[in-house]
C-alpha cells in the first residue's frame, strides 16, 4: 500500500495518489510529494530510482531485512535517512525501521509491516502547515519530530517501570528472581534505546547546519533529542543503583536472620550443655540428690534468661 501527499506552493492539494505519477507532478518546480512504502519490493522503487537518481547503495539499504544503525547519508542527489520508531510495552522495548530518501523537493519513507502510524505522522503536518512552503525540509522536521517524540514517550514509559521497581526494592515481601528478571529486561530496553538515539543527534546536527530556515524548529528537535539521551542514562544508572541497593538490602536481611540464629543457637546451646555435664555416668556434686536438678533447672533458666536479655539489648533477636 502507498500513501502520498502532494503540496503546491506550500498547499495540501491532493492525498493518496499513486506513485507512478510522481514524475508528472514533478514537472511542476513548485509542487512537493510526500510518498510512503510498506514494504516495497525492488519493483516498486525501480521507477523512482531511475526518474530520482536514487543511490543504488541506499535502494539496497532499504531492501535488506538486516537492520542497520541510525544513519544520514548524502549522495549527489539525494540523502538517506535511517532511523526507528519505538514502542514499549511493559518494560520491553520494540523497534522498527523506518528508511527515507531526501531531495529538496520529495520525501521518501520506507517501513515493513505496517509498524509506522502514518495517520500521526500526517497529524504532526497537519499541526504546522504554515511551514509548508519550506518543501521537503517542512517533512523531513515533521517525520524527525514523530521519530523523537516516540523515543521521548519510550524513555518515559521505561522511567515509570522503574519507579515501580523502586518501590518493589523496599516492599516487606519481594520475589527476588522476580526483580532481577525486570531490572535485567528494563536495562536492556535502556541499552536498545540509547543506541537509537545517541546518533539521532548527528543526525539532527547536521540537517540544522543545512537548513536555515527552519533551524528554531531542527533546534527544538535537537533539545528533544538530548533529553532523551541523558533521561536514558539517568535510568541505566538508576537501574544499576537499584540493583546494588537490592544486594545490599538482601546482604543486610542475612546479616540479620544471621545474627538471630547464632543467637538462638547460643541460647539453645546452655540447657545442652548443662544437662550433658549432668548426664555424666560419674559422682559429680549433687549426683544422685534433689538438689542436683534443682542446681541444673536454675542454672539453664538463669544463664539462658541472661544470654537473651544481652542479645536483645543489642538488637540480635
Amino acid at each position: 500500500m502507498t500513501r502520498s501527499r502532494l503540496y503546491r506552493s506550500g498547499v495540501l492539494e491532493r492525498e493518496d495518489f499513486p506513485a507512478t505519477e510522481a514524475a508528472h507532478h514533478l514537472a511542476d518546480p513548485s509542487v512537493t510529494l510526500w510518498l510512503d512504502f510498506d514494504a516495497p519490493t525492488a519493483g516498486d522503487l525501480a521507477a523512482l530510482t531511475t526518474e530520482l537518481g536514487l543511490h543504488p547503495l541506499a535502494v539496497a539499504s532499504v531492501l535488506d531485512e538486516d537492520h542497520q544503525r541510525p544513519k544520514l547519508v548524502r549522495y549527489d542527489r539525494h540523502s538517506f535517512l535511517a532511523a526507528y520508531t519505538v514502542h514499549v510495552t511493559d518494560g520491553v522495548l520494540t523497534a522498527s525501521e523506518l528508511d527515507a530518501f531526501i531531495t529538496d523537493r520529495v520525501l521518501i519513507t520506507v517501513h515493513r509491516d505496517n509498524t509506522t502510524d502514518i495517520d500521526a505522522l500526517t497529524a504532526r503536518w497537519d499541526t504546522t502547515p504554515e511551514l509548508a512552503k519550506s518543501g521537503a525540509a517542512f517533512l523531513l522536521h515533521g517525520l524527525l519530530d514523530y521519530l523523537v517524540d516516540g523515543h521521548l514517550d519510550a524513555v518515559q514509559a521505561l522511567d515509570e517501570q522503574v519507579e515501580a521497581l523502586e518501590d518493589l526494592v523496599f516492599a516487606d515481601r519481594v520475589d527476588h528472581t522476580d526483580l532481577q528478571r525486570r531490572s535485567l529486561r528494563l536495562r536492556r530496553s535502556l541499552s536498545r534505546l540509547r543506541h537509537l538515539a545517541v546518533p539521532m543527534r548527528e543526525i539532527v546536527a547536521a540537517l540544522m547546519r543545512r537548513d536555515d530556515t527552519l533551524l528554531p524548529y531542527f533546534q527544538d528537535v535537537y533539545d528533544h533529542v538530548l533529553r532523551v539521551t541523558e533521561w536514558t542514562e539517568s535510568l541505566r544508572e538508576l537501574i544499576a543503583t537499584i540493583r546494588e541497593t537490592q544486594l545490599s538490602i538482601q546482604g543486610n536481611r542475612l546479616n540479620t536472620i544471621m545474627k538471630k540464629v547464632t543467637s538462638w543457637a547460643a541460647i539453645i546451646a546452655v540447657p545442652t550443655a548443662i544437662t550433658g555435664f549432668y548426664g555424666q555416668n560419674i559422682p559429680y556434686p549433687g549426683f544422685g540428690q534433689t538438689s542436683g536438678v534443682w542446681v541444673s533447672t536454675l542454672a539453664i533458666l538463669v544463664i539462658s534468661a541472661t544470654l537473651y536479655a544481652l542479645f536483645k539489648r543489642r538488637d540480635w533477636l
